[in-house]
């Protein structure tokens, strides 16, 4: 029996902006890998219907230039070809963030791709009350892709290349969700893939499960220091591709990303993207 997908519906919430091209390319090359659906929305008081779908990012011309589809094919290659499905959405709405979070209240989606504005963390679009709100009611795993990071999605042919993943842990939150989405991102490539489990701080290292599967190195590296700091040198010194981390699952959506937490400034600083695991400790 073949595995399931790492997941099989992506959401990209996109203002068109130069930042959201590479995150667009990690959540369009992750649908091809699992053969998903993706759903690209868009949300504006002044752009909207036809005008605003000349703006959306060229699905089928990237899937050409990535070698997938010929040129000129019809929208209809995307799935009869590659089993694709894409969604594409524009409202007209004041919040994007509320059009994002109302889209997210009635349709599940396995994972949220969204665009960062390099060291500043979040988009300058999600509003921190509005976030906050979000964050409570949704639980979907979210990639942040910053704008200044060239990611492991690489632009020029939509492979996906990750060599070494690093997992954050503590005793809260809990870790193994972290580490098993880790495992299962790693099986999007058919290269070895080494999982790096990080603990800083003096107490024992966090129960995390027996770390065990052929086609994965996993590594304990232990450190004291600042969390945040730790976690930047390490993805640095070893140049990581992607940071799984498990965030407070009551804040779902953006994880911990109140002002000042560990998933906010971890974003800000790691110079690879993150994915932040929401999880609900007892």
């Amino acid at each position: 029996m073949s595995e399931a997908p790492f997941v099989t519906s992506l959401f990209h919430p996109t203002d068109f902006a130069d930042a959201s091209e590479v995150a667009f390319d990690h959540a369009l090359a992750m649908a091809v890998r699992c053969k998903g659906e993706l759903t690209i929305l868009h949300a504006d008081p002044a752009v909207h219907g036809d005008d605003a779908f000349d703006h959306f990012p060229a699905v089928r011309r990237t899937l050409s230039r990535w070698g997938y589809l010929p040129p000129s094919s019809p929208e209809s290659a995307v799935f009869d070809r590659l089993a694709v499905r894409i969604k594409k959405i524009s409202l007209r709405a004041r919040s994007p963030v509320v059009a994002a979070h109302d889209y997210l209240n009635e349709f599940h989606t396995d994972l949220i791709v969204l665009a960062t504005e390099g060291r500043e963390g979040l988009p300058a679009w999600l509003k921190p009350s509005l976030a906050e709100q979000m964050a409570r009611e949704t639980r979907s795993m979210t990639l942040f892709v910053q704008r200044d990071v060239s990611g492991f999605v690489r632009r020029d042919s939509g492979n996906i290349s990750i060599a070494r993943i690093l997992v954050p842990v503590a005793h809260t939150p809990v870790a193994q969700p972290a580490v098993a989405s880790a495992t299962r991102l790693a099986r999007l490539v058919d290269t070895p893939v080494e999982i790096v489990v990080l603990h800083v701080g003096q107490d024992p290292m966090p129960f995390i499960g027996e770390l065990q599967d052929p086609q994965l190195t996993f590594r304990e590296e232990r450190s004291r220091g600042h969390v945040v700091d730790e976690i930047e040198r390490v993805v640095r010194d070893l140049d990581v591709d992607v940071v799984v981390m498990t965030t407070d699952g009551r804040d779902g959506f953006l994880g911990a990303m109140g002002r000042g937490s560990h998933t906010e400034r971890v974003v800000r600083m790691a110079a690879c993207p993150v994915l932040a695991i929401p999880v609900m400790n007892a």
